[in-house]
Order: structure tokens, then sequence, then C-alpha cells
């Protein structure tokens, strides 16, 4: 991968930016805003693709400029208020399934941790990354991401508690690989 090949950079942004884009948005919540984000991040893997020396060096640079660059988004611009959507909640019924209801739930949930929280756990669960990967893609040590984890998890898990019960505790691992945009 040596110098700025534009085939290699394309077939590369065409194998790998769906599964970019899909962690995008889990870390922002927004279609459009995980756009922006992804074109950011290609926009800057580009610029790096010379000192990029194979594919995974190139996947897990542009995972961690998505990863810093949604971070310091929200540190910037405070978004913690309304965000668009496409269509209206409604109001749910007894007729919904329940997986439906608990997906739902997380994605509200997930939407309300901390952007580093947020990250951590989408890194770990959603995209399996290791505890030493996540901390490559973070840009922090491996006692940070678990610490953040932890962290993600404990408020998870007491709001899932909140809503579902003590012992429905046990159901978030498994609910986090449900949820996709």
């Amino acid at each position: 991968m040596s110098g700025r090949d534009p085939a290699a950079f394309a077939e590369f942004v065409a194998a790998r930016s769906a599964a970019l884009h899909r962690a995008a948005y889990l870390m922002v919540g927004e279609r459009q805003l995980a756009q922006d984000l992804v074109q950011e991040a290609l926009t800057k893997t580009y610029v790096a693709w010379p000192r990029l020396r194979d594919p995974s060096k190139a996947e897990a640079y542009t995972r961690r400029t998505i990863t810093t660059t949604a971070i310091s988004w929200y540190r910037r611009k405070s978004w913690h208020g309304e965000r668009p959507t496409e269509t209206l909640p409604e109001g749910a019924t007894s007729g919904h399934d329940e997986t439906v209801a608990q997906r739902e739930w997380l994605w509200q949930a997930l939407q309300q941790l901390p952007p580093r929280q947020r990250a951590a756990i989408v890194l770990r669960f959603y995209e399996d990354l290791t505890e030493v990967q996540t901390a490559e893609a973070m840009g922090c040590a491996v006692g940070t991401v678990k610490s953040q984890v932890s962290a993600g998890l404990t408020k998870l898990r007491t709001q899932l508690g909140d809503r579902y019960g003590d012992d429905a505790a046990a159901l978030l691992p498994s609910t986090l690989m449900v949820v996709t945009p």
C-alpha cells in the first residue's frame, strides 16, 4: 500500500464503508451525521494512505478516526438536545413484540450514554473488537476501555432493571447484538 494508490483506496472504501457507517451510526444515532462522520474519517484516511502499510491498519486508522471525531463533535457542540427522526415515535401498544420493545429501549438508552462510553460499548459488543483493538480505536489505554465499558454497562443495566425488572439485566449482552441502524 505504499504511496497514494487511488484504486487501492477505492477498493478499501467499497469493501469497508458499510461496516464503518454502521459503527458511526451507532455512535452518533443519526444517519446523515453518521454519513458525515464516515466521510470525514475517509478523507483523513486518504491523506494518511501512504503511511498505512496494509488494509488492517487502514481499517483500524479509519475506525479510530471515526471514534475520536465523534467524541470531539459531542464535546465541541454539546449535543444533548433533540435529534431529527424520519418518523414520529409511537407509544407502545400491547401488540408489539417484546424483542422490538427491547431493541427500541436499548437504542434510546445507548444514545443517552456519554460519547466515550457509547463508543467503547459499540466497538466492544457490536463491532466485536478486543479490548486492545478498542483501546487502539479510541486512542486510550486498555484500562480506560475496561472502565468505560463497565460504567456504560452499569448505566444500561440500571435502566434495564428499572424498565424490565432486576432479572432482565442478563438480556443486555444479547440485546446489544441486535441493535441495527
